[in-house]
């Protein structure tokens, strides 16, 4: 626009002043102007483009193959056009990355009438996320390079990385007590294996259950009365608070409480047993911005933001998957994991606050913990004494800070294992003891 308010009023006065060869000038100049801003407009009008994906779902180590296709529906050649497919920058800045990329997602082509061209490439899933794919950003503009044109050309796609699952040892799947167990709220089941005490004889009850000992001495026939206890399934508490993650330990140890929540959950699936889950993090499906591509930037830059994800997002609502049973709860579950993101919503005793009432009690409350604080001591006590049964997973490297997180929650009744690293996942159902 300031080349064209300038060759206006030079040719202005060029005209007052009979300047017949710089009139002639502006005059050419104005057309080229003219041509060239036509041109530009018309060649990014008529780009399209459609984006073909292998799978929209994929486990860690998968590849997925992405091609975009460009065309030019217009009757008039572009000499030249950028295109780039946006992916996030936080799945390309670690070492490895989320998403190893492999061949170009950025190439400059000329289009001919009707003519078609092709951007491929591939990713390989390094770790579980949501993460979106593309859109595809155009840049294309006259042959002088006076003016550029923007355009967010193709919808994003989403492509959902599931967390590995680590089979688990060190327990008794007949035993349905992997994890702890819990005083039954209802008389479901009764547990041959604990006697609570004895009574008085009612007919009808089988002879095995007939206490002997008790009979002998008395002189009259006592049955035995065992303890309803059993295991219920479990209600994993995942703290993703970004507070309570250091930032030099980031994502392994946030990857690892995933993984770690993926495998649980799992586990208890596997038994027939009911399973829920419970997080502060944020659902990535939650920051993604979808009118983008609606938009008309004016610059590469603004192209790119119009057509990102939102890094952004003060939600406070918990994430959560209610506890029960079924044959699509452990799928739902894994796809939250796979979308859940560290974020600044709730901390963890309000968290707990918010969904103690949607969480069953004759569930055990499986809290997979970076830290523990006074206020995760005190949040984790109170649940017990309303009934809960606690199990705690600190997910801590050092032995020594372990054992001085551990203590704590010893003194107060909770059930403490210890999730160093990759390895102890698989026996992370096995019992620490503290000495």
């Amino acid at each position: 626009m300031r080349w064209i308010t300038a060759a206006v009023l030079l040719l202005v006065f060029a005209l007052l002043l009979r300047m017949e060869l710089v009139a002639y000038a502006m005059y050419v100049f104005l057309a080229v102007l003219v041509v060239s801003r036509g041109l530009a407009y018309t060649w990014a009008e008529h780009v399209t483009a459609t984006r073909e994906c292998s799978r929209m779902t994929a486990e860690v180590g998968d590849t997925v193959a992405v091609i975009v296709t460009l065309e030019n529906t217009g009757r008039i050649p572009i000499a030249w056009l950028l295109a780039e497919d946006l992916l996030p920058r936080r799945a390309l800045m670690f070492r490895p990355p989320d998403l190893q990329l492999q061949g170009s997602r950025v190439g400059l082509h000329l289009l001919p009438p009707r003519g078609r061209t092709r951007i491929h490439y591939q990713l390989t899933c390094n770790r579980r996320g949501y993460y979106q794919l593309g859109p595809l950003v155009a840049e294309t503009g006259d042959l002088f390079g006076l003016h550029r044109r923007f355009r967010v050309v193709t919808a994003p796609h989403f492509l959902l990385v599931y967390p590995p699952i680590v089979a688990l040892e060190g327990y008794e799947i007949a035993s349905r007590r992997p994890l702890g167990e819990v005083r039954m709220t209802y008389r479901l089941y009764e547990d041959p294996t604990r006697i609570a005490g004895v009574r008085a004889y009612q007919p009808g009850d089988p002879l095995n259950r007939v206490h002997w000992r008790a009979t002998a001495r008395t002189g009259l026939l006592h049955s035995k009365i065992y303890e309803p206890s059993t295991i219920a399934g479990a209600t994993v508490l995942l703290e993703f608070h970004r507070g309570s993650h250091a930032a030099r330990n980031e994502p392994y140890r946030s990857e690892l409480a995933v993984v770690a929540a993926a495998s649980i959950a799992n586990a208890v699936f596997q038994m027939g047993q009911q399973i829920g889950l419970v997080t502060n993090g944020r659902d990535a499906a939650d920051r993604i911005r979808v009118e983008g591509w609606d938009y008309d930037p004016q610059s590469r830059q603004q192209a790119r933001q119009a057509a990102s994800m939102l890094e952004q997002s003060d939600r406070l609502q918990p994430v959560t998957v209610p506890t029960r049973r079924g044959d699509l709860q452990l799928g739902r579950i894994l796809d939250t994991l796979a979308r859940v993101e560290l974020t600044d919503g709730l901390p963890l005793p309000e968290l707990i606050a918010e969904t103690e009432g949607r969480m069953p009690r004759d569930a055990t409350i499986i809290a997979i913990l970076p830290e523990v604080t006074v206020e995760t001591v005190v949040t984790l006590a109170d649940l017990k004494r309303r009934g809960f049964a606690v199990t705690a997973v600190l997910n801590i490297f050092e032995d020594s800070d372990f054992a001085s997180a551990a203590g704590s929650l010893v003194a107060i009744g909770v059930d403490v294992h210890h999730l160093k690293d990759e390895s102890r996942i698989s026996r992370i159902c096995q019992r620490f003891l503290l000495r």
